[in-house]
């Protein structure tokens, strides 16, 4: 990446599990001065403040007064709204001036009340969606999809360009985590059909490491192959991207078809096996994982 000088773009980082923590190590790499970071986990923010050298607010308003741009990466639609909460605490106070980059994967609807909310407020939000994982947002090279108001966008450039080796505007708030509920549920949809097409091979007793070396040279070929293929053959589910999540993200979507009018069988059943997993209790293993309700003898 060119080397510039961003020491006075003055980052915080709200949301700093897996993703937003790397995040935050990749921008002060990057020469950003990160300055705080919160989590609902305090303790979890206080670490990573101790190793970045930054704060760690004990509120969300604290965060907001000690940065100029903002990234979020939460949960679910509950933990957005509720951290760009119209009244009481919240991002939102004092927020006149300040860039929001959003980057959890919600529905297209809270993408656009935060937008609403920040622009009453005086500030800027801008949805970034994620299409790649813990690794790639160490290394700087995220997939990042955007959309909200240009200017936003344009403002946000420097930021996004030091996250990700891949950046696509696509339009007006919402836009993004429509493209991204999209491609959630089809990797989903891929990652139950592998973890099927794995388990039957196994009970018929072929050679696993053969039959995915067939499957990477036929039309059976997918970046779910390649990325998940081994660790179902090893049962190896150790968490880039969570079953929980999945079945959160595979409901994005299907509530989406809902609203078209569109029935997704293959979506609704894939969501059935990541909702399974939650409530047996596997919900944080990797998606991954999804293969040990199919595997025998597992």
């Amino acid at each position: 990446m060119e080397s510039r000088d961003h020491s006075s773009r003055k980052i915080g980082v709200v949301g700093v599990g897996r993703m937003g923590a790397n995040m935050a190590r990749r921008l002060k790499e990057a020469g950003f001065a990160v300055r705080a970071v919160y989590d609902a986990d305090a303790t979890r923010a206080m670490a990573l403040a101790g190793e970045l050298g930054c704060e760690a607010p004990p509120s969300l308003s604290g965060v907001t007064a000690a940065a100029d741009v903002i990234l979020t990466v939460v949960s679910d639609d509950a933990a957005m709204l509720g951290i760009f909460a119209a009244a009481g605490e919240s991002l939102l106070a004092g927020a006149r001036g300040k860039l929001f980059i959003n980057c959890a994967t919600v529905s297209p609807a809270t993408h656009l009340e935060v937008e609403a909310r920040a622009e009453r407020a005086g500030a800027q939000a801008l949805e970034a969606c994620m299409a790649s994982s813990i690794t790639q947002a160490r290394e700087g090279s995220l997939y990042l999809m955007c959309a909200g108001r240009e200017e936003a966008f344009r403002q946000a450039g420097p930021v996004l360009e030091a996250l990700s080796s891949s950046l696509r505007y696509v339009g007006k708030a919402g836009e993004a985590a429509k493209f991204k509920a999209l491609v959630n549920m089809v990797m989903n949809i891929n990652t139950a059909g592998l973890a099927e097409g794995l388990g039957l091979g196994h009970a018929l007793g072929l050679d696993l490491t053969v039959l995915r070396e067939i499957f990477s040279q036929t039309g059976a070929n997918s970046r779910v192959l390649q990325t998940d293929g081994e660790d179902m053959q090893n049962h190896e589910h150790s968490c880039f991207f969570s079953a929980a999540h999945a079945a959160k993200d595979s409901g994005i979507a299907l509530n989406l078809a809902r609203e078209a009018g569109l029935a997704l069988p293959l979506a609704e059943a894939t969501k059935k096996q990541f909702d399974r997993m939650v409530s047996e209790g596997l919900g944080e293993l990797d998606k991954s994982g999804i293969a040990q309700l199919t595997f025998k003898n597992v």
